[in-house]
């Protein structure tokens, strides 16, 4: 079984934000990065599938130089090799733009499986393994809390509303996004980390994927990212406790809007 993870780095969760000076985004130069966390566990339902069935695990990441770290830390957990997507015209991708060149790779690639995290845990859009599927023509399944081999292909069990599970059996290849908390991630052991640097991690640009470049503008753009102002407001009820109860309710109703 041929598995592909894809890998987004995104801040540390307690890094210290602060909005750029474009006032469209974060300012990116003293922060630090991390494996976004439900791609951590797609990671690790990777890892399990190939030592319960055999196969291959793929590391793969887009981004700059400095996405690396991840594709390294994947590959000292037990992936076999990485994947870095590397282009100026990956810079500000939207989840479309990100699907493309994950979906790119991946048929340059080819796969038996894709696993992407549900969503990221800076933009949050839960789109881009959706999409990637699409793109893939694929069959995909969504908030996925468990993945076994099955005769022909997966059978895997999403979450769905109340507490309830699904169960669904899909032919492979396929797309799977991976809900967080499925498993215990592991960490990368001393001889995991010696072996990493051994690993081959290729370089892929637009042109080795067959990309253009003008295609992956993005079809959504952050405008503006502003702090919440904080303001305090209290009113106090008075008169009867009948009339002030039903006042009460009245505020939350109509002006709250709680219910």
């Amino acid at each position: 079984m041929k598995i592909i993870v894809c890998l987004k780095q995104v801040p540390r969760n307690d890094s210290l934000l602060k909005i750029n000076e474009q006032a469209n985004w974060i300012e990116e130069r003293d922060l630090t990065y991390e494996i976004n966390e439900s791609d951590a566990y797609a990671l690790e339902a990777a890892l399990q599938l190939k030592e319960k069935n055999g196969g291959e695990v793929i590391a793969l990441s887009v981004g700059p130089a400095r996405v690396q770290s991840v594709i390294k830390e994947a590959l000292a957990r037990g992936a076999d090799r990485g994947l870095h997507l590397d282009d100026p015209a990956f810079a500000g991708l939207d989840a479309f733009g990100a699907a493309s060149v994950i979906s790119a790779a991946a048929r340059l690639e080819g796969f038996d499986l894709v696993l992407t995290g549900l969503q990221s845990d800076d933009h949050g859009f839960a789109q881009t393994g959706v999409i990637a599927a699409e793109l893939l023509g694929a069959p995909h399944v969504t908030i996925v809390m468990d993945i076994q081999a099955a005769e022909g292909g997966l059978r895997v069990k999403r979450e769905l509303e109340s507490g309830y599970f699904q169960h669904v059996t899909i032919p492979s290849p396929s797309v799977l996004s991976i809900q967080s908390g499925i498993n215990t991630l592991r960490y990368a052991t001393l001889k995991g980390i010696l072996g990493a640097k051994k690993k081959e991690i290729k370089v892929l640009d637009a042109a080795a994927l067959g990309l253009d470049a003008a295609a992956l503008a993005p079809k959504i753009q952050i405008r503006k990212v502003y702090l919440p102002q904080k303001n305090k407001q209290t009113q106090i009820i008075e008169g009867a406790p009948a009339a002030a109860a039903a006042s009460l309710v009245e505020k939350l109703r109509n002006e709250a809007r709680v219910f």
